[in-house]
């Protein structure tokens, strides 16, 4: 509430947060309702639904709003109860157990930045894939007992939630967030004052009040800059995540960059390892650069090599048209005191954004940017690894991709959040409980052909029945309002039967996912929808960017299909897709469809979170599927093209995924026998379990990036610090060195033997002379290499 302090004419209002107070006694529970461990617990899950499911419902399942809304009458007769006090006191010992488990000092520390966070949908700081899997992220961190933290923003406004018109337009609505009804908290000082950090911007300074919120045991701090400490201009800097015009973005990224570092100074956190997910984050290096240089003496060529020799730069975006590039003059605007800082021009800072640093016409790119100040880089899948060494490949010019540093990690899902908990209980009992600290132990995972048939199907029809309910709770009153005919709606509803085979669609509505692929041919379509032998129905969702018509456009054209007589019922959209919709449909339909243009999928996790559901996938092989894929566990659309013309191409595509719902997918669903399944299904979603789901959960993944990058990183962070940068002005005073004198290091001398000149032959050795000039550098100085060339298909030069 807020309270007028001031007896003058205007009000001066100061705000004040009132916290729900709860009897003595259910302290636990409030403290349990202040972490996010709620999310992948389903005990305390229960503990609040079990107080009141109507009001945890109502609550969208946020444990502070239902402390709050929960009458003190009712918490008094839990007080009084003593067997439910003992349920209280049973989760929140577990909880307490959990939390008291110190970081694994054999692990790197890591500070992880982020533009968003999807943690629960009661949290609105994430958009999509992005920030569910930099949520999935922490919480594994929290598992593995990895000494991880945190820095993102705090959005007002957060991302849109959707609506449709009438039409079927969509609809942007941008609501507040009520930070004192949220599991967040405040970051004070010693005199109980929210921490404010002062963030320079370009002639002027931005103040961001820090919040915290509890990840299991990882803190991830936020920034928010809406306070009265600012003008109304940068006030909006965090009202809506990826609002604004593109001077908005880069305000955004300037304050997750150097503001984020600020915040950890303030905070006095330090780590071995800085991480910048995505390149949102890259600027966190300018002011790492700047700290190097101003607080402990060192020149620009060793800071950067204490800087660079600590960050890791992951790339999720597979085009360069994706990746955030900014004018000079909006750059210098707010960087243009940076190159002082850190002892070098405004020319060569600039250039350090650039691929072509000499060309000023080019922009400021925050990946290139990320690529020449971090020692390690990845792609989200083996296929946009080699994707991002061509993407990337004219920043290092006179290197083949292949031989490019840029490495990759698959992304993972984090199993505990997204496996439904019929499924957890399940693997539970069939694999044992310690296998859940060793996901990716396949010995475990094979055990699931031993479950019977019926037990995996009942899981499956319990997961339909529970996302049916949903959709009819959930978008019964949105369908009466904006689709009017209330008979037509009621007649939708009665569609929905767990006889059906539902196929699931959910994704951001980009154009290159191709979610019109499904409607190329309706006349066809028409026909697979309508044979009441096999009753099939698609549910589609996802949002497209308030900016993207042609995406927008997309949701239109779907809606209008679903509107029209044959398509009624078993083509449906469902608005606003969220963590909660998200987590029915993952778990609920029987197959989920995946059509990226290739290459353009850099991973994709939704098919990963249907995996661990007994879900099957139908995918193009591109990102994760490409890897994940195993015949006779799933179905696939080729990689590879056969029209250059992209209109061909989606045509041969959509035709291809008619022929397998007909030929394979539908008659082996519905080879039913006298128990009601087909036993071919069933097998193959053991095949589907047992040897994909293993290979990419977030567990995996995250001991991958431990072993591939964080453990090489901090060792070397540790031995660039150590003895007053010892190590770190060796390395810069060697490649100044190295640098000065190799225009003049010539190849005096090559002598290569006649038979490798005429017909080399493999498995033959050759000896191959060459003589060179080092000038002054020393020969360990100086490494000589063979590199074999050859031209595929597209004539373009590879290297074996």
């Amino acid at each position: 509430m807020k309270v007028n302090v001031c007896n003058a004419n205007q009000p001066n209002w100061k705000e004040i947060n009132v916290a729900a107070t709860v009897p003595a006694g259910l302290e636990k529970l409030q403290e349990i309702s202040q972490n996010i461990w709620f999310v992948w617990n389903d005990e305390a899950q229960d503990l609040f639904n079990d107080i009141d499911c109507e009001i945890w419902e109502n609550s969208n399942q946020n444990p502070v709003l239902f402390l709050e809304l929960l009458n003190y009458e009712r918490m008094e007769e839990i007080v009084k109860d003593t067997a439910f006090m003992q349920k209280i006191d049973t989760v929140h010992t577990s909880f307490r157990k959990y939390m008291d488990a110190k970081p694994d000092p054999k692990k790197p520390t890591v500070a992880y930045f982020s533009m968003e966070y999807g943690l629960t949908q009661i949290l609105k700081i994430y958009s999509g894939g992005l920030g569910v899997l930099a949520g999935d992220y922490l919480k594994e961190a929290s598992d593995s007992n990895v000494d991880m933290t945190a820095i993102g923003s705090l959005y007002r406004f957060g991302y849109f939630r959707q609506a449709l018109s009438m039409d079927g337009d969509q609809l942007s609505i941008y609501e507040p967030q009520n930070f004192g009804q949220l599991p967040i908290a405040k970051v004070n000082d010693d005199k109980g004052e929210q921490i404010v950090v002062e963030v320079p911007f370009g002639d002027h300074s931005v103040f961001a009040k820090i919040w915290k919120v509890s990840v299991g045991r990882i803190a991830l701090y936020l920034l928010d800059t809406d306070t009265a400490l600012n003008s109304e201009y940068d006030r909006s800097i965090t009202h809506q995540l990826y609002g604004g015009d593109w001077e908005n973005r880069l305000k955004q990224e300037y304050l997750l960059g150097i503001g984020g570092i600020l915040a950890l100074k303030r905070l006095g956190i330090e780590k071995q390892v800085y991480h910048c997910n995505e390149g949102h984050a890259a600027l966190i290096n300018a002011q790492r650069l700047a700290d190097c240089v101003q607080e402990k003496g060192l020149t620009f060529s060793q800071a950067l090599e204490v800087v660079k020799g600590s960050s890791l730069y992951t790339v999720h975006t597979p085009v360069p048209a994706g990746h955030d590039s900014f004018d000079e003059g909006l750059f210098q605007k707010y960087l243009n005191k940076y190159p002082a800082k850190i002892g070098i021009s405004w020319d060569e800072f600039i250039g350090i954004g650039r691929q072509n640093p000499d060309d000023k016409g080019e922009k400021f790119s925050m990946s290139t940017f990320a690529c020449n100040t971090c020692q390690e880089i990845n792609g989200v899948s083996w296929l946009h690894g080699k994707v991002s060494q061509e993407m990337f490949q004219h920043i290092w010019n006179g290197y083949f991709p292949e031989e490019s540093h840029v490495n990759y990690v698959t992304n993972g899902v984090h199993l505990p959040t997204w496996t439904a908990s019929a499924w957890k209980q399940l693997y539970d009992k069939t694999f044992g409980e310690e296998y859940i600290n060793d996901q990716s132990n396949l010995k475990y995972w094979a055990k699931i052909q031993d479950v019977k048939d019926e037990d995996i199907w009942n899981i499956r029809v319990d997961m339909k029945q529970k996302l049916i309910d949903y959709i009819k709770d959930l978008f019964q009153e949105q369908w009466l309002k904006n689709q009017g005919d209330p008979a037509r709606i009621l007649s939708l509803l009665e569609t929905f039967n767990t006889d059906t085979m539902i196929i699931g669609f959910g994704r951001r509505f980009a154009t290159y996912k191709r979610a019109h692929l499904l409607f190329n041919d309706l006349d066809r379509l028409e026909k697979i929808v309508n044979n009441p032998d096999q009753p099939i129905q698609f549910l589609s969702t996802g949002k497209a960017h308030p900016a993207d018509g042609a995406g927008q456009g997309l949701i239109k054209r779907i809606v209008e299909i679903s509107r029209m007589p044959q398509f009624l019922g078993k083509i449906i959209f469902l608005e606003n897709y969220d963590m909660r919709l998200a987590k029915r449909l993952v778990a609920g339909v029987d197959v989920w469809l995946n059509t990226p243009t290739r290459p353009l999928e850099a991973s994709g996790t939704s098919g990963e979170k249907a995996q661990m559901n007994g879900v099957l996938n139908f995918s193009v092989l591109d990102g994760w599927w490409l890897e994940g894929y195993v015949e006779g566990a799933g179905w696939a659309l080729t990689e590879k093209r056969t029209f250059e013309n992209q209109g061909h191409q989606d045509q041969l595509d959509a035709s291809t995924i008619y022929s397998i719902l007909e030929n394979e997918m539908l008659p082996m669903y519905f080879s039913k026998n006298h128990k009601g399944f087909s036993p071919e299904w069933i097998q193959t979603i053991k095949n589907s379990i047992s040897k994909i789901t293993p290979r990419f959960t977030m567990k995996r993944m995250i001991d991958d990036y431990i072993s591939k990058f964080y453990i090489k990183l901090a060792a070397r962070s540790d031995e660039f610090k150590a003895n007053n940068f010892a190590k770190a002005k060796e390395m810069a005073a060697w490649n100044e060195k190295v640098a000065g004198l190799w225009d003049g290091i010539q190849v005096t001398s090559l002598a290569i033997p006649e038979k490798m000149k005429n017909a080399p032959q493999v498995g033959e050795d050759y000896l191959i002379t060459a003589e060179i000039d080092t000038k002054a550098a020393s020969e360990t100085s100086i490494g000589l290499e063979l590199v074999v060339t050859y031209q595929d298909e597209k004539n373009v030069t590879r290297i074996y």
